[in-house]
Order: structure tokens, then C-alpha cells, then sequence
């Protein structure tokens, strides 16, 4: 019996109680089932009882006797006690406990997938660095954790579109090409322009390419370098990402905003909703009526258009698009965009609480024998993508910049993520798997498979109890993964399992040793190793995480 399961049988008793006429509530939509820390006060608890009190009028220890008098009949149910002003704690039996192990394992990859957010439209937004150069670390920690949280999400029910969006207009772009150009004719950079080995490739490639392009006039140089670097560019951020194990849906032009006239249209748009002004020769879109510090310019007096109205024709296309909720993944440099953007939902007329949300990721740094590491050669000044992958790995990059929360800074050990030990988290929970995998084996040379006649009753050590318990966690981790829009839960929840999996290794023999015979606690124990090892891999290929049965 899982605890969502749990949850719909303490629901039906108190219907049944209302039915009777022994409680006179609302039956609730939901009733939170939790697991103690202190297993000697059952296998899970609720306070439901508490909950209906008041409206019952009367005692919580009341509305528990009665709940409880109903649980006690419940197939699978042990035992019910009342504790302290009404919480029942609940106490499953070894054989409805141990079934779990089969619902996991023949479930399989679908195991933990759920419906929390079934239906919910969602355009989730991340990496979306400037494409005037490799994705550095900071994009990094987006790509693993945006990537991870589309698959939690889609894993949850919710359709979701991913999306990287290409500043491919403006200041920067025009410095990125000057910047090539330069280093095309043997030239210095300008200032304030690109440097580092990247743009003495990407000019030569062009020039490579175009054998002429250097006898054209300055002007038209300048062009070509603009338009073929853009595509060099964005060409290896795209490599970049797909050796990360990340897929974008939909890469979405800034310069498509202004060719098209999505931005007029934006703001034509804007102004109906009557949040658009005229200053100072200016075009201003009035963001102070929902909490930003400041009106922003749209088009500024000598007719240039601004970034924010860029932003704002974007928002609107995710809006006409489909999109309900539009999922922003920023870097800590962008903390100030936070009002601004949820001011845009609101000023388009939509629930700036719940069609947009914003989140700010903190900085990353990387320590190499305790130093701290600060640049790349090809890159400069900075630490790129295809560094962190040359260092640590795929996984060990993607595993350990998810598995925090995005509001922290966070440092990555080269030596700890290269070593296999269990001082490295990756290492610790794909060790689980292999060791579970290298169960199977064995089982598999001696003969021996998982029985049909399982007897779940037989998985009554305290070690096997608290796997099961931990697997049963599974789909409420997914769903509030999902729901917060945090998959460092998923990956957190992993690290428990695989602990509890090693505990139940070291203390519960599994496989017959030398002329022992196999028994049906052997085959009860491979059907637990067997859903342990579902778990992990799903929770892993959730991470876009390889789940290795070597190691």
C-alpha cells in the first residue's frame, strides 16, 4: 500500500463516518499522510482528525476514535492508535507493506509518474545564454536543473515545452561580430568586445568557409561576420547542449520579435490594457502598478526599441502559444528582472502569481585540489560547458548541479565528483544500482529467479520495512518535485534510498551461500532489490542520469 493509497482509504473511512451520520463535515479532497521519524508510532500518521474537529464540533480525540473504529477494518490495516490531541498513527501489516515491492516492480518505468499537474500547460524557459559564446558554468547549472525539471514535470502530467531563447538582436550581438571581424584581420578586439581562443576559431572557420569575405568593404564584412558567426555560434551551443543530454522543444529567435512586428504589436497590445504611456517623447509601459521599482521604456525617444519591450512581445507570443504558466530560469545577475517580468503578465491582464513565475539561480564554483578555478583557455575568462564535462563528467555534472536548491551557491569538488567513493553523491547512489544489478547476476548464474509466489509477508526486518517505506515515497517526491518546480528533491530522495538500500544489503543476506538452499525469503528479498533498483533508475533518468549496472 503506498501512502497516496493510504490517503484514499483514511478518505473513504471518513466519508463512510459521514455516510453513518457519526460525523457531520465536508468530506476533505485530500488527507496528508506522513511518515514518522519515530517508527515506534506506526508506519505513517495523519492529523485529519484534528483537521475535522471544528467543523465536527467537537474533540479531536472524538473524531479520532471514530476514524479509527473504521481504519481498524481496512484490509492490510495492523493497527490504529490515537495519539497525543488526535493524530492516528497507523500501523500496516508485513504482507500489505512487503506488496509493494511488486506494484514497483511491475509498474516498472512508470512507477512514480502521477497526475498532479495533469493538463497544465507550461513553457519552461532555461540556459537562454547570449549566443556570443560557449555556455559558461552558471548556464550549466540551468541546463541540468531546467532539463530535469521538464522531465519531473512531464512526469507529473503536465504538457511541457522547453525553450531556449536567442538574444540574437541588439548591442552584444554587434560587438560579437565586430569581435570576429577583428581577430579575422589580425586586429585587436574592440573594446568591450569578445576575447579568447573561441572567436579566433569561429573567424577562422568563416574565413575558411568564405575565402573572399575579407575583400569585401568593411561595412559588408561586418555583416557577413554577424550573420555566419550568429550560426557558428549558435550551432555550438546546440552541440553543446545535445552531448549534455538537454533537448529544447523550440529555439526562439529576439529577432524574430522585431522582423515579424510581434514587439508594435505587443505594445498596441499593452496600451488597450491601458498600461502604456507617452513621456518625454518616450513610449513607457507602467510597471509600477504591480510592485516593479521603476516604469520601464518600451521605445525610447529617439525611437530605439528596448530589451523590455523584447521581453514583453515574448511573453505575450508564450502566452498565444498555449502556454498557462510561463517558467523563467534566470541567472543571479537577473534578480532585478523578477517584478519586472511578473509586471508584463500583469499589464497583458493576466495572474502575475500564477501564470509566470521567475526563478533566480545562485553561482557555481569549482575547487580542483582546494583551489578555486576560474578560467578556461578557449573561452578566457570564464569556465564553459565542455570544461565541466572534460573535468567531472556528464553525470556528475548534471546529478550534482540538481541536487540542490537553485537559491544556493554551490561548489563542485573535482577531486570528491572523480572519486568513487561515497563522499561523492553520484557515485554513492549509481553504486546502489550496480550493486542491486550484481544481485541479479549472481541470482541469474545460480538458477535463481524471482518466484511468482511472492510472499511479501516475509519482509519484516526493520531494514526491509524502511526500503519499503522509502519506496512508497516515490510518487509524493515526483509530485512535490513538480509542483515547487524543485527536482533537487528527486535527487535528494535518491541518496535516501540508496542508504537505506545499502543498509538492508549489509544486514539481510539475500542469495543462498555455498549449500544453502533457496527459500522463499530469497525470492521475497530479490522482488525488494528488483523495486529498489526501479526506483533508482527512474529517479535517475529523471536527472538525465545514466544508471550503470557496472561500475
Amino acid at each position: 500500500m503506498t501512502p497516496a493509497e493510504l490517503s484514499q482509504a483514511v478518505q473513504a473511512a471518513v466519508s463512510a463516518a459521514v455516510e453513518a451520520g457519526e460525523l457531520a463535515v465536508a468530506v476533505p479532497e485530500h488527507v496528508t499522510i506522513e511518515r514518522p521519524k519515530n517508527r515506534d508510532h506506526g508506519d505513517y500518521a495523519t492529523n485529519v482528525a484534528l483537521q475535522l474537529a471544528k467543523p465536527a464540533g467537537r474533540p479531536p480525540r472524538a473524531v479520532a476514535d471514530v476514524l479509527a473504529a473504521r481504519l481498524r477494518e481496512i484490509t492490510g490495516v495492523a493497527a490504529v492508535d490515537i495519539a497525543g490531541p488526535g493524530f492516528l498513527n497507523i500501523t500496516l501489516d508485513t504482507a500489505t507493506q512487503g506488496e509493494l515491492a511488486r506494484t514497483i516492480v511491475e509498474a516498472g518505468e512508470a512507477y512514480g509518474r502521477n497526475e498532479a499537474l495533469k493538463g497544465l500547460k507550461i513553457n519552461l524557459e532555461f540556459v537562454s545564454a547570449n549566443p556570443t559564446g560557449p555556455i559558461h558554468i552558471g548556464g550549466v547549472r540551468w541546463a541540468a536543473v531546467g532539463d530535469s525539471l521538464a522531465r519531473v514535470l512531464k512526469a507529473t502530467g503536465a504538457e511541457v515545452t522547453t525553450e531556449y531563447y536567442l538574444n540574437d538582436a541588439g548591442v552584444q550581438i554587434s560587438k560579437f561580430a565586430a569581435s570576429l571581424q577583428a581577430a579575422a584581420n589580425g586586429r585587436e578586439v574592440p573594446k568591450d568586445g569578445y576575447v579568447g581562443e573561441y572567436i579566433v576559431d569561429i573567424a577562422k572557420a568563416i574565413t575558411d568557409g568564405l575565402p573572399g569575405v575579407l575583400d569585401l568593404p568593411e561595412d559588408e564584412q561586418l555583416q557577413v561576420f554577424r550573420t555566419e558567426g550568429l550560426k557558428l555560434m549558435v550551432a555550438e551551443i546546440q552541440r553543446s547542449m545535445d552531448e549534455f543530454g538537454v533537448h529544447f522543444d523550440t529555439w526562439f529567435s529576439e529577432k524574430s520579435l522585431h522582423d515579424s512586428g510581434a514587439v508594435e504589436k505587443a505594445i498596441g497590445r499593452l496600451r488597450e490594457q491601458g498600461h502604456v504611456f507617452d513621456q518625454d517623447g518616450a513610449i513607457w509601459l507602467r510597471t509600477t502598478d504591480f510592485g516593479d521599482d521603476k516604469d520601464r521604456v518600451l521605445i525610447k525617444a529617439d525611437g530605439e526599441t528596448t530589451y523590455f519591450a523584447a521581453d514583453a512581445a515574448y511573453y505575450l507570443s508564450k502566452r498565444d502559444r498555449g502556454s498557462e504558466v510561463s517558467v523563467y530560469m534566470l541567472g543571479a545577475d537577473h534578480h532585478g528582472y523578477v517584478n519586472r517580468l511578473k509586471a508584463i503578465a500583469a499589464c497583458a491582464g493576466d495572474d502575475m502569481d500564477r501564470n509566470i513565475e521567475v526563478k533566480i539561480g545562485q553561482f557555481v564554483k569549482m575547487l580542483r585540489d582546494g583551489e578555486e578555478v576560474r578560467m578556461s583557455k578557449r573561452a578566457g575568462n570564464i569556465i564553459t560547458i565542455d570544461d565541466v564535462v572534460d573535468w567531472i563528467g556528464v553525470d556528475a555534472a548534471r546529478y550534482t548541479l540538481a541536487r540542490s536548491s537553485t537559491d544556493s551557491t554551490i561548489t563542485l569538488d573535482i577531486n570528491v565528483l572523480t572519486s568513487q567513493t561515497n563522499e561523492n553523491p553520484v557515485f554513492y547512489v549509481q553504486y546502489a544500482h550496480t550493486r542491486m544489478c550484481g544481485v541479479a547476476r549472481k541470482a541469474a548464474a545460480l538458477g535463481i529467479t524471482k518466484s511468482d509466489d511472492f510472499k511479501p509477508e516475509l519482509l519484516a526486518t526493520e531494514w526491509e520495512s524502511d526500503l519499503l517505506g522509502q519506496l512508497g515515497e516515490f510518487p509524493r517526491v515526483l509530485a512535490k518535485a513538480g509542483e515547487l518546480r524543485e527536482p533537487h528533491h528527486v535527487a535528494r530522495y535518491l541518496e535516501d534510498v540508496a542508504r537505506d538500500y545499502h543498509r538492508f544489503y549489509d544486514n539481510c543476506q539475500i542469495l543462498p551461500k555455498g549449500d544453502e538452499e533457496v527459500t522463499d525469503l530469497t525470492h521475497a528479498r530479490l522482488w525488494l532489490a528488483d523495486a529498489t533498483r526501479t526506483v533508482i533508475a527512474n529517479g535517475l533518468t529523471l536527472l538525465g542520469v545514466s544508471a550503470p549496472e557496472r561500475m
